[in-house]
């Protein structure tokens, strides 16, 4: 794990070993990554994942396991694709927390890394990362391009997932955004010990409760968890791009041992890949083309 910092942003651990996510992620010195208060899926590569504050699903796959079609030997796409346990190569590096001049200028955190990652099918795909964290206002940008660098055609899908250790919440902690219903619902939403939904990033605009379209204006949605107590009363504002990544999915856990939130800008409906696939909602990615992603979050 390799430390991410500028001064009066947050501070998080970036794992080389796995496509360059996000591991523990410190805000006013607390660590609101869920760590071991998960639950376990049955693959090891995703148990770890999962213990951060960020991981990427895709690039070939999103959600839980399904059969790779014309295939007969029965093999599947792995629980939320094949990013998961890629090692990174850094290419270009500025993130010390001392990020700064020797006169006390201060600048940017910036990280850009080139991912090889072997798919299911045993083709290959090309992830360009690349972070940066304003000095100013402490907000990370996450920018991804992939590419089909092999010579078959392979399901363009994109999951971010950004767990938070749920024991960090007390009943004032609320989510609110366009694509909720009236605006704003409660951090544990649904049923007893923990539920999913997957909404459209734009709808319900017209019913938010800051009244319109302002958090979604430009192909960027917008939502917000807090305030939070626990890390000073500050709030996790998330917004993501919507041309690829149109969908929000919530999800939370609290089966013991697992205490935790995700909030997961997706490229897909919550369906089956098999339902997508017939009626013609996932585009195939060409060798040669390239796709992007983008998200970006800050606790204000």
């Amino acid at each position: 794990m390799k430390s991410f910092s500028v001064r009066g942003g947050p501070k998080f651990m970036l794992d080389e070993a796995s496509v360059l996510d996000i591991g523990r992620c410190f805000v006013n010195g607390t660590d609101i990554s869920p760590g071991r208060a998960i639950p376990d899926d049955g693959d090891p590569r995703i148990d770890h994942s999962l213990e951060g504050f960020l991981f990427t699903c895709g690039p070939d796959h999103i959600r839980h396991p399904a059969p790779i079609s014309g295939r007969s030997d029965g093999r599947k796409y792995p629980l939320h694709g094949s990013f998961s346990a890629h090692p990174a190569e850094i290419v270009f590096w500025d993130g010390a927390p001392e990020n700064g001049q020797e006169d006390g200028e201060e600048t940017d955190g910036e990280c850009r890394a080139r991912i090889r990652v072997t798919m299911a099918t045993g083709e290959p795909a090309l992830l360009d990362r690349h972070y940066r964290i304003d000095h100013q206002s402490g907000e990370v940008s996450l920018t991804d391009r992939v590419t089909n660098v092999g010579t078959k055609p392979f399901a363009a899908v994109h999951m971010y997932h950004m767990n938070i250790g749920a024991w960090l919440f007390d009943d004032h902690v609320s989510l609110s955004g366009a694509m909720f219903e009236g605006g704003r619902l409660p951090w544990n939403f649904g049923a007893e010990p923990g539920s999913v939904f997957c909404v459209p990033a734009h709808d319900g605009a017209e019913n938010s409760a800051d009244g319109g379209r302002d958090n979604v204006a430009g192909g960027w949605a917008e939502m917000r968890l807090g305030p939070i107590a626990a890390i000073g009363g500050l709030t996790l504002r998330v917004k993501f791009r919507t041309d690829t990544l149109p969908y929000l999915q919530m999800w939370r856990n609290q089966k013991n041992p697992a205490h935790v939130l995700g909030i997961e800008p997706v490229s897909h409906r919550l369906a089956d890949r098999e339902e997508l696939e017939k009626s013609g909602e996932i585009r195939m990615l060409k060798p040669g083309e390239s796709i992007d992603y983008a998200l970006c979050f800050a606790f204000v």
